[in-house]
């Protein structure tokens, strides 16, 4: 069996980051011992570049780390679910992810979390809102302009759609969302975050002939994640007025030991 010689595997890495200058002079340049170090330091740029431009691109925008998730909070949740959510077999399975929940319980967190860390495992990615995407698809007045769109959401490895439910939607709207889903069915998984349950998908697309259709290719392959409870946002709402009303009787408090 024939080996690769070092000098081989310098010569490919040169030629994968097309340094088109180097492999010209090759045999000047090949015993530097800069070289690899040279061959390592553009590796390394180009993978964070790579990086910085999928993030961007993703539309993921700002977000709390993970780890700051407050597990003990919601009512109704499985931690050990959504850490396997994490392990990011869904992605070789094919899966989609729907998370239910109400307002404020962090599915939004969890799927942004979620593209962020596929993004860093190499895989394309897009986060956006129904309301945007939907928008979006409709407001497309031709048929080719509408394909190109349709593409550009079918194209990520993850499309992460967030907010389905929070607004109702005309037929049309419907009709795209199946054409979504129906593309990327048992091809690319979507990531779903709804405040409504399935039986309630027909108030969000109202007299749509299709939900029933929709749900089902949806589901057929997925993990379902229910988290129920209190809104996040009201409890730190609280948290800050209490800090604030803290920080005020302090000062009251010092004003008047002053004025003694």
């Amino acid at each position: 069996m024939k080996t690769t010689s070092s000098e081989e595997v310098l010569h490919q890495r040169a030629r994968d980051l097309g340094l088109y200058g180097v492999l010209e002079d090759w045999r000047h340049f090949r015993d530097e011992p800069w070289l690899e170090d040279l061959l390592a330091r553009e590796e390394t740029e180009r993978k964070r570049r790579s990086l910085e431009r999928r993030i961007r691109a993703s539309k993921v925008g700002r977000f709390k780390d993970i780890a700051d998730f407050d597990y003990d909070w919601p009512s109704e949740i499985d931690r050990e679910q959504i850490t396997d959510l994490f392990t990011f077999d869904f992605l070789k399975d094919l899966s989609n992810i729907v998370l239910i929940g109400p307002n404020g319980v962090g599915k939004t967190m969890i799927a942004k979390n979620l593209v962020y860390q596929a993004l860093h495992r190499g895989v394309t990615a897009r986060f956006v809102t129904a309301s945007e995407m939907l928008n979006d698809l409709a407001a497309q007045e031709t048929a080719s302009t509408l394909q190109r769109r349709i593409a550009h959401y079918c194209r990520p490895v993850l499309l992460a759609i967030d907010e389905l439910g929070y607004l109702s939607y005309d037929l049309r709207h419907a009709d795209l969302l199946f054409e979504i889903v129906s593309r990327r069915y048992r091809n690319k998984p979507i990531l779903i975050t709804s405040n409504r349950v399935f039986s309630d998908w027909n108030e969000v697309f109202p007299n749509a002939t299709c939900v029933v259709t929709l749900v089902d290719r949806l589901t057929h392959h997925a993990d379902v994640v229910k988290i129920d409870g209190e809104s996040y946002r009201h409890k730190e709402a609280q948290e800050r007025a209490k800090k604030k009303a803290q920080l005020r009787a302090q000062r009251r408090r010092a004003r008047t030991q002053k004025k003694k």
